[in-house]
């Protein structure tokens, strides 16, 4: 349904700004000078003002002025309108700026404690007055998130398929057991041979579970599943503590406890920079040139590791 407004209202929209500045200030000349206007120029605003209502809005107080009562009630539902609009006027001229504007990026769960931080630490120091709201989460939540508008960009391994992705990089799949694990003297592993041992693994949700029970199918085996769990430092922690093994990606950080295996046929996923389909800001694209010039050098060489 189209909806107008009164020819007053229109009116005023324009000389609000003059109206809050003068009753904050109670003097023309102190409230012409914080608008940066003429006095004469302000007092004609105020003047348009009081004509559109109807009714006197200031009065004479000593060498400047104070509100009537029309004046105050105007004032007092109107200053959080002309506030909220001063708001959204900043926040979206910040958005059109390279230089500033708010991004909101996304990450995955195995990657966090070294690259990510490394990057956007990288980029900060290029672009100080852009902020970057962080959110960490499993693949399947980071796709959702941008599809539905709530982040810019995401990280992701791998990136969905009806997404606009950049590949970044690659990202090995090992076998991980604890020191202490019968087969933590190997150097490689196949699948086949793991149908009797316990798995610690993700939710079925994850990426990395689906990838598990791919493999082991094709394997011929359903894995043995002993602990599910969404945090990786703590399945990692289970591993090492010989409840189970586990196919993971490279740690970010070494973990002692924890004995890697190569897979006898290689294992990878792919690094993927994600975002929606709709138009970027200028500091959203900004970002993302940076994330993509330098992944090679971060994301993509701490997630992949060295081979083996």
């Amino acid at each position: 349904m189209d909806e107008t407004f009164a020819p007053p209202v229109e009116e005023l929209v324009p000389l609000l700004a003059a109206f809050a500045t003068a009753a904050d200030e109670g003097h023309i000349t102190r409230a012409a000078q914080r608008l940066g206007v003429p006095q004469s120029s302000l007092s004609r605003r105020l003047k348009a003002v009081e004509r559109s209502v109807g009714v006197p809005l200031f009065q004479p107080l000593g060498r400047g002025i104070a509100l009537t009562a029309a004046g105050r009630e105007l004032f007092d539902r109107t200053r959080d309108l002309v506030g909220a609009l001063d708001d959204a006027v900043t926040v979206v001229r910040s958005h059109a700026d390279a230089d500033s504007g708010l991004v909101r990026f996304g990450f995955p769960l195995t990657l966090g404690p070294v690259s990510i931080p490394s990057l956007l630490a990288d980029f900060h120091g290029s672009a100080p007055r852009i902020r970057l709201h962080l959110v960490q989460a499993h693949g399947e939540a980071l796709a959702e998130m941008i599809r539905d508008g709530r982040l810019d960009l995401a990280v992701m391994i791998p990136a969905p398929t009806d997404l606009p992705a950049i590949t970044l990089g690659h990202q090995r799949i090992h076998l991980y057991v604890g020191r202490d694990h019968r087969l933590a003297g190997q150097g490689t592993a196949e699948l086949c041979d793991l149908a009797a041992e316990s798995f610690i693994a993700n939710p079925p949700t994850y990426h990395l579970r689906h990838l598990l029970d791919t493999l082991c199918a094709a394997a011929g085996f359903t894995p043995k599943v002993v602990f599910e769990i969404t945090e990786f430092d703590t399945l990692r922690a289970l591993v090492a503590r010989n409840l189970g093994i586990a196919l993971l990606p490279e740690p970010e950080t070494p973990h002692p406890d924890l004995h890697r295996i190569a897979l006898s046929i290689p294992v990878q996923r792919s690094v993927g920079l994600v975002s929606g389909h709709h138009r970027p800001t200028p500091a959203v694209a900004r970002l993302r040139d940076f994330v993509a010039r330098h992944a090679y050098s971060t994301v993509a060489a701490a997630s992949t590791g060295p081979s083996t």
